[in-house]
């Protein structure tokens, strides 16, 4: 015996398999079609790929010990992301509408499920194109000879450099102080920041463009925007095995640290990264799905996209590792000059007497003669490992860690204007998978008129879009583009996965959901789909989400800050956040997970009334 839930209707909401085979012969389909095959799968691998594949992946390696990272999340791809994303390309192809319309059709009473991937898909895609305003700006500056993240600016006087750059670094200062202009305190906005408004604009301007006609404009575009990033890493990767220290840093990315496999956290932050790997639960996934042809082989599109999603998380790691090994090589040399520095002028030999060959050896000898001296040099420990497991946090990867080392290349702003426009092509081909999530869900739900033309609804989403996105200019922009990133796509995406699931196996029937694949590519799944669908996937969700819950409220949250004035600096330093924001954390993360229940308990009381006033018009009317 099945479990199947009452679905009254379904057959009068749902295409019959005749209707789509007229509608596929006659081509009397009114929705927007691929012009060929590989527009749908460059689209699908540019919406997953995306700018996370630079500075969200390599930095989760980094947090949980390199190679040990890669363990989990490839297990999770397959057993939690994969069986996912077939589910959103076989339910969007079959029933040829976007999120809202396709849980619509299978219940009225799951819109909000559409809801809420619209809602995420949104919060997402404004702090999304808020990386892409800053790469605009730093694509812009990478004009500059010299780059002007190269060398700090002089003070008000002229008469030396700014004390802040001097006590950081060029890097850091460039990002935090000149394209941001931090603020001290997600609570301290500091007005708006024109010059990331004007490269916002101009961020929002280009999506727009790329998307004004759907995806007959933003399917010609992925040709380059999907495509050309791989050319550039393959340069990089190229360029990167060339620099010292290189292969130090590919050595730890795949060197596990087996302690960390036993971390839960490793296992959360491995199965919840695959929802953005896979961009599932934002709706984009289920729109693009619907535009193919109803015979299109969906389960062959979800292998091969898992493929190329691990193979490209691993290769774009190699490539950053390959950076972050030359940077880490660059401090160690840096800091054992330092140090030989320190020993000649103490013990005033000449130039050249200490090198780094014979070092280690000339530390301990004068450590063991004059252990006082050596004490008050301030010798520092010199540790590649060490190096190479400092982490940046999230954006700074690309904007930080990249940047620095871009500086150290010959020909660097060559280097420089590269990367960023790879970057802008990386965004770009997110952020139509964002859009087309927004887009579609407010036309089902008759928010935009359906007889406005496509430029129309794609100019005015934008437009409050970008509105919307001058909170991220603020002074204290960084930290609410922090703030959205780690609980705007977090528990709804979870929640999202679960929800789905649950309404294609319980509420439309896994086994019409088995018909239907056999229908649209020949054969039925296979018993390892029905175990993932059935038990397996939403196991793994559930346990993830409990236990991503159970951590968060056992921690106090804070975030980093960029303070000047903190006696901690030019590091980062970790304040909690104030009382209010947790309601803007109610906002992001628990608004779109409790839109699902709550728009089916507010149709569930509508429907009761509707009912009881019916059957008092006819109670009235009999009497």
């Amino acid at each position: 015996m099945r479990l199947l839930l009452p679905n009254p209707g379904l057959e009068e909401r749902i295409l019959s398999y005749e209707d789509l085979e007229r509608m596929e012969m006659e081509k009397a389909e009114s929705r927007p079609k691929w012009d060929n095959k590989s527009q749908y799968i460059l689209t699908c691998v540019g919406f997953c790929i995306g700018i996370g594949a630079v500075w969200r992946f390599p930095y989760l390696c980094q947090s949980h010990g390199g190679g040990a990272f890669l363990i989990p999340y490839l297990i999770l791809l397959v057993l939690e992301g994969l069986p996912l994303l077939l589910l959103e390309f076989a339910i969007g192809q079959r029933l040829r509408k976007g999120s809202v319309g396709v849980w619509t059709a299978i219940s009225p009473y799951l819109t909000g499920v559409g809801i809420a991937s619209m809602l995420v898909s949104l919060m997402i895609g404004l702090y999304y194109n808020t990386l892409i305003a800053w790469i605009i700006w730093y694509l812009f500056n990478s004009f500059e000879s010299p780059l002007p993240w190269t060398q700090c600016p002089l003070n008000d006087n002229r008469t030396g450099f700014v004390a802040e750059c001097q006590e950081s670094s060029t890097v850091d200062y460039f990002f935090y102080r000149v394209t941001l202009n931090s603020s001290a305190s997600i609570a301290n906005s500091g007005g708006i920041h024109w010059p990331i408004v004007a490269c916002l604009f101009a961020a929002w301007f280009v999506i727009g463009l790329c998307y004004i006609r759907g995806i007959s404009t933003s399917g010609k575009a992925v040709y380059i925007t999907a495509i050309l990033p791989y050319i550039v890493l393959a340069i990089f990767l190229v360029r990167g095995l060339t620099l010292k220290g290189s292969l130090d840093g590919i050595k730890y990315l795949f060197t596990p640290q087996v302690s960390e496999l036993i971390e839960p956290t490793t296992w959360l932050d491995a199965g919840a990264h695959v929802f953005y790997a896979f961009s599932i639960a934002w709706g984009g996934l289920i729109s693009f799905s619907s535009y193919n042809p109803i015979h299109n082989n969906c389960m062959q599109d979800a292998v091969f996209l898992t493929i190329v999603t691990g193979l490209t998380s691993i290769y774009t790691a190699t490539v950053t590792y390959s950076i972050i090994g030359f940077r880490a090589t660059e401090k160690y040399d840096n800091c054992n000059s330092m140090n030989i520095m320190a020993l000649s002028n103490a013990f005033e030999l000449p130039e050249g007497s200490i090198t780094i060959s014979n070092y280690d050896e000339a530390l301990q000898h004068f450590n063991s003669s004059y252990p006082d001296i050596v004490l008050q040099l301030g010798i520092k420990i010199c540790d590649v490992q060490t190096f190479l497991s400092e982490g940046v946090e999230g954006t700074g990867l690309a904007f930080i860690v990249f940047t620095e080392a871009i500086t150290k290349l010959p020909g660097s702003i060559a280097w420089s204007i590269l990367f960023f426009i790879m970057l802008l092509c990386l965004g770009i081909s997110t952020l139509f998978g964002n859009i087309e999530g927004v887009v579609v869900p407010l036309k089902d739900l008759k928010i935009l008129p359906n007889h406005w033309p496509q430029e129309a609804l794609t100019g005015v989403t934008c437009l409050v879009a970008f509105i919307i996105s001058l909170l991220f200019a603020q002074h204290s922009g960084i930290y609410w583009v922090t703030l959205f990133d780690n609980f705007g796509g977090s528990v709804p995406l979870l929640t999202i996965g679960l929800m789905e699931m649950i309404a294609v196996v319980y509420i439309y029937g896994i086994d019409r959901f088995n018909e239907d694949i056999e229908f649209m590519i020949g054969h039925k799944p296979s018993i390892l789909w029905q175990i993932s669908w059935r038990f397996l996937s939403p196991l793994l969700v559930l346990i993830i989400l409990i236990f991503y819950l159970v951590t968060q409220t056992q921690i106090e949250l804070t975030y980093l800050v960029w303070d000047p004035n903190s006696e901690h600096f030019p590091s980062m330093a970790s304040v909690p956040y104030p009382s209010w924001v947790y309601v803007v954390i109610f906002l992001l993360a628990g608004v779109p997970t409790l839109i699902m229940p709550l728009y089916a308990l507010c149709r569930l009381v509508y429907v009761s009334y509707k009912k009881k006033m019916l059957s008092r018009q006819k109670d009235s009317l009999l009497s």
